[in-house]
């Protein structure tokens, strides 16, 4: 099955994704044993949410940054977080 190439530009967190969906078939399917894959992801979804809705109301566009901008982005986020 070919790999959707417009994938990662449209989905920030598809390696988080992708470890999850990995997590529920290497363990049967028992979410129990994928919270920490779970919890990964939905951190994922909600940094890039913050970055596009920010983005949006600035009149970034495009809303998403592009693949090779985003560590960057992750990369300054963590250096300037309150703790």
């Amino acid at each position: 099955m070919p790999k959707n190439s417009d994938a990662e530009k449209n989905n920030p967190c598809l390696k988080e994704q992708e470890l999850s969906y990995k997590c529920l078939s290497k363990n049967n399917f028992d979410h129990g044993k994928c919270e920490l894959y779970y919890a990964n992801y939905n951190n994922c979804k909600e940094f890039w949410n913050k970055v596009r809705a920010d983005r949006r109301a600035h009149g970034i566009f495009p809303h998403l940054p592009d693949v090779a901008d985003r560590e960057t982005i992750k990369a300054e986020y963590m250096r300037t977080k309150p703790i």
